[in-house]
């Protein structure tokens, strides 16, 4: 991807306001049927069909999961763990933080730390055995902890979602607005 595809997504994004409002709704409840997503939309059933599905063809929708309250089946202590490593080994690091069932998420950074990996334990005991495990992983350098005290604001893509199709029309038969 070059820079003119980088413009062309953001001026010609691949959503328009009826697949973000469909994905909002999917968002609010994964489980609502596709006849009361069209009666709410005011759309047919089978666009609402077509329209699921081409976005799971397009990797959009990637699928549903459940949100589950970690803290209320025992793993309250959330953290971020920050590893330098050796980058030659990156994968079998990664391999190594796979393994480690409290590891929720892995991802790799431009910047000081190479990797940060998102956790879930029970206490701090757990974190400060998790950190040796990691750390005992080859090619693990460094570990630095930061807790989650709350979460103001949890994972979401709705307001960005609405800020790319502001202006993209409500499908077919509805045209782009005109430009404020």
């Amino acid at each position: 991807m070059n820079a003119t595809d980088v413009i062309t997504l953001a001026t010609n994004p691949p959503l328009d306001r009826l697949d973000v409002e469909i994905l909002a709704r999917l968002t609010d409840n994964a489980r609502v049927g596709v006849a009361e997503l069209a009666s709410a939309l005011g759309v047919s059933r089978t666009t609402v069909q077509l329209r699921m599905r081409r976005l799971e063809a397009e990797g959009i929708l990637l699928g549903f999961q459940p949100v589950i309250d970690l803290t209320r089946v025992g793993l309250g202590v959330r953290a971020t763990v920050t590893l330098e490593i050796d980058q030659r080994v990156m994968g079998a690091i990664v391999d190594g933080l796979r393994a480690l069932p409290e590891v929720l998420e892995v991802r790799i950074q431009a910047g000081r730390e190479d990797l940060l990996a998102q956790v879930a334990i029970g206490s701090l005991e757990e974190l400060q055995r998790l950190t040796a495990s990691i750390v005992a992983i080859d090619g693990v350098r460094k570990t630095t902890s930061t807790f989650t005290v709350a979460t103001p604001v949890p994972y979401r893509v709705q307001p960005l979602l609405d800020q790319l199709t502001r202006s993209a029309g409500w499908g077919r038969s509805t045209p782009t607005p005109p430009a404020e």
